[in-house]
């Protein structure tokens, strides 16, 4: 059996769990996370620094709170969470001081992946925590998350986790052994177990939700992390939680995604995954040509309109008059200053309004194709 050299030869490894393979009617199920902890310790011992992305607060809040299902209204979840979040914690402790080990929380917010100072603070955290021998136990804090703000899903999470502290593999658990090219719980159905791009994906029919009613993901949330993970050039690894042990050793269970690119600068990598516009620019056939296919920055020239409300420094989205949204970048000006500048060279409004207006509305380094 040949094993995955990419696992084996990794340094660090962040690992994702899902609701729904810790937890059980509203409870944390001790076993399945003895089973985790235990393959991740063990790995541990070999020298690998792991991190580990863990769902669960929620569901692990309901029993507590006498909820029968995951509530819908985000007030009631974020309850939840606040109960869940400490059980979860204390059984996670428990379990790895089981091995020598400690634990860190560490919950995070979209705006820690996606403000540069945040980003900084966040990085540094994980890398002392790391070289203390610590093992980083991550979540979105959702107990102060809002509706606008949220990741959505801890997939999603743990692929701009892999990012943030530089990981070699990232291994997403799920209630299903990997990916098929169909319902796996019908018969005829074949699990892919190599994806070497979206090619590949094309002929498969994808599931959007999980089986549990736990868990926020189904298998799409998790092929689209693999995406964000592989364009970073990090391979990922899918398969069930009980193959934990095997995932995590480099044996070839599940399915892996191969990377399709090489490591990005940071801040491309969420602007195209972890941003939301906050605004519209409106662009003329030139300056989407410009932008899209020489990579220029954007100039107060090609833009015809402006849209929403916005500050310097907010990722905005870029469309074409066909209405596409061609791009998304960091804006450098107000939405209230634009208005008076469209349509006009860089030049002459340094001349009219002084040398502080000679500048891009996009930077080409701070624009994201999409």
């Amino acid at each position: 059996m040949k094993r995955r050299t990419a696992v084996v030869d990794a340094g660090r490894i962040v690992v994702k769990v899902g609701s729904s393979s810790l937890t059980q009617r509203g409870k944390i199920d001790l076993e399945r996370l003895r089973l985790l902890v235990d393959a991740i310790a063990a790995r541990r011992v070999e020298g690998t620094e792991v991190v580990l992305v863990s769902s669960g607060a929620i569901a692990a809040g309901l029993a507590p709170m006498g909820l029968r299902s995951r509530p819908r209204d985000l007030a009631t979840q974020q309850a939840a969470a606040s109960v869940g979040q400490g059980l979860l914690m204390a059984r996670y402790s428990e379990a790895f001081a089981a091995h020598g080990l400690r634990v860190g929380q560490v919950l995070l917010t979209v705006d820690d992946v996606t403000r540069r100072s945040h980003y900084r603070n966040a990085y540094r955290t994980f890398a002392r925590l790391l070289e203390l021998g610590v093992v980083p136990i991550v979540n979105e804090n959702d107990t102060v998350a809002t509706t606008e703000i949220r990741f959505g899903d801890n997939d999603r999470l743990a692929a701009l986790t892999s990012h943030l502290v530089h990981t070699d593999v990232l291994v997403l658990l799920s209630d299903v052994d990997g990916l098929y090219d169909g319902d796996p719980r019908k018969p005829g159905t074949t699990m892919i177990t190599d994806v070497r791009g979206a090619a590949d994906l094309a002929p498969l029919r994808i599931g959007r939700t999980g089986s549990s009613g736990v868990g926020t993901g189904g298998m799409q949330t998790k092929v689209e992390a693999a995406a964000i993970a592989t364009e970073a050039g990090i391979p990922v690894v899918l398969t069930s939680a009980g193959n934990v042990g095997e995932a995590l050793r480099g044996d070839p269970v599940g399915t892996i995604f191969h990377p399709t690119g090489r490591r990005r600068k940071t801040r491309l990598l969420w602007l195209a995954h972890a941003t939301s516009g906050q605004g519209r620019l409106l662009l003329d056939e030139g300056a989407v040509r410009a932008v899209t296919e020489r990579r220029t920055s954007l100039l107060p020239a090609g833009i015809s309109g402006v849209e929403g409300t916005f500050s310097a420094g907010d990722p905005v989205d870029l469309v074409s008059p066909a209405g596409v949204v061609v791009a998304r970048g960091l804006v450098n000006y107000d939405a209230a200053e634009l208005p008076d500048l469209l349509g006009r060279s860089t030049r002459d409004l340094a001349r009219e309004l002084g040398a502080a207006y000679e500048r891009e509305v996009v930077h080409r380094d701070d624009l994201v194709l999409l």
